[in-house]
This record gives structure tokens, C-alpha cells and sequence, in this order.
């Protein structure tokens, strides 16, 4: 397991607030009567709260210990329980709905992302849902990720924060890894995170689904439901245990 550092876990709400994802998700947990949720790679919680609900059961699983801490301190915590661990942990749920939010599905690789799928279906009942977006490769999001275009300095409680990006090529699994610069200006203190991102196509993770015993039931390329074309930013899956 790991730990994010807690200066910076705690910018991970600002940078990714709650949005037309979350309520797509929220949205879809109603529209399936969803009783038993686990939300894989929760991080902060910050949709996690907001999937809590009368007679609702939510679960949320995050490998990195750094993250979790600030789960537990939000409002409504106490109704949510917080495991730390990967899809291993899901177990025998017999959930109405697994959800990986935040791209958590690129962050999961090669190796691990036939047993995560495995996983989640062992975890859902029957007719159970899992939902989950992904960028798509064809967009090529990650040629913008550049130490040019995302430079900048912000105020932090820690003090002046600057940050940028950079990219290594994607290679043969199509893993990028985004290298991330994080320089405390009142120390010179640098913190440096690697994050590796599998980018994979709508076909690709298509069969991967359906060779975990999942079919796709709805894919679009956006919150909106919009269609799929080489040009949508994401890839916005709904599948079915069968």
C-alpha cells in the first residue's frame, strides 16, 4: 500500500471537485436501486459521502493510506466503511453497483487489470453494475501534459506551491507515466510522483469485460451521454454481470 503526501493529498479536492462525473455516477446508483455500492480507488471520498442513503450500504477501497485519512474526516464518514486495499478487498459484496471514478481505471495496470476485473465480478450479484470512465487514447490526451502548459505557482497552507508535468511516450501495453514536479518555494523542497497511465482503447477493455463475465450495456463520450468518436475525451462505461 502507499501514502500520498498529506500536503499534497489535501489539494486532491480543489483539483478534482465534485462535477458532471459525480453526478452521472450518483445519477446511475438511483436509477439502478443501487442497496450495496463499493467504490474501488475511492481516494478522498469526496463522491464516496455522497452516495450514502437511507437502508444504502457504501464501501469505500483505496490502497493509499494518505487519502483515506481525509475520507474518514469528512461529514457522513461514519456511514461509509473505509477499507484500505485494492479489488481483492471487495470479496464476496454482493453489490448492486462497483464504481471507479477518476480515471481510477487507468491507474490500474497490465498486470493487475485482468484480476481487477475478475474481482469486481466476483463482487457483484447477478445483474450487478460496475461503471467507470477512461481517456481516450485516440485523444491523446497526455501530448498536452508539458512542463510548458501546465506550469504554474498556487498558495497553499504549507505555503507558494509550483507544479508542472511531464510525459514519457506511451509504450507497447499503452502506459504512459505522468511525472509529476511539486516544488515547496519557501524550502526548494521537491516532490516528485510517477504516476504510470494505461491508456486503452473502447474494443480492448470491451473484451476485457466480457472475458471477466461483464457485458457492456451503455459506453459513451461524455457525462452527457454523448456518442463515441476518435475526438471524445473519455470513455464512459456501464457493464452488467451476467
Amino acid at each position: 500500500m502507499s501514502q500520498t503526501d498529506p500536503r499534497l493529498a489535501m489539494l486532491y479536492d480543489t483539483d478534482n471537485p465534485d462535477g458532471p462525473d459525480h453526478d452521472y455516477f450518483r445519477a446511475l446508483a438511483d436509477r439502478v436501486d443501487a442497496q450495496t455500492i463499493v467504490d474501488l480507488g475511492c481516494g478522498t471520498g469526496i463522491l464516496t459521502t455522497t452516495l450514502t442513503g437511507l437502508q444504502r450500504t457504501v464501501i469505500g477501497i483505496d490502497p493509499d493510506d494518505g487519502m483515506l485519512a481525509i475520507a474518514r474526516r469528512r461529514q457522513g464518514t461514519e456511514l461509509v466503511r473505509w477499507v484500505t486495499g485494492d479489488s481483492r478487498m471487495i470479496g464476496a459484496a454482493n453489490a448492486d453497483l462497483v464504481l471507479m471514478t477518476g480515471n481510477v481505471a487507468q491507474h490500474i495496470g497490465p498486470d493487475d487489470w485482468p484480476r481487477t476485473l475478475s474481482d469486481i465480478a466476483a463482487g457483484l450479484r447477478p445483474g450487478g453494475v460496475v461503471s467507470f470512465e477512461s481517456r481516450n487514447p485516440d485523444a491523446e490526451a497526455w501530448r498536452s501534459w508539458t512542463e510548458s502548459n501546465t506550469r504554474g505557482t498556487r498558495d497553499t497552507d504549507h505555503g507558494p506551491l509550483t507544479e508542472w508535468l511531464e510525459t514519457t511516450d506511451p509504450d507497447d501495453n499503452g502506459t504512459v507515466t505522468l511525472i509529476a514536479h511539486n516544488v515547496w518555494d519557501n524550502t526548494g523542497e521537491e516532490i516528485v510522483v510517477r504516476l504510470p497511465l494505461t491508456f486503452r482503447s473502447a474494443a480492448q477493455i470491451t473484451t476485457d469485460l466480457d472475458q471477466a463475465g461483464l457485458t457492456v450495456t451503455s459506453l459513451c463520450g461524455g457525462w452527457q451521454g454523448e456518442a463515441v468518436n476518435e475526438r471524445s475525451p473519455l470513455l464512459v462505461f456501464e457493464a452488467t454481470k451476467r
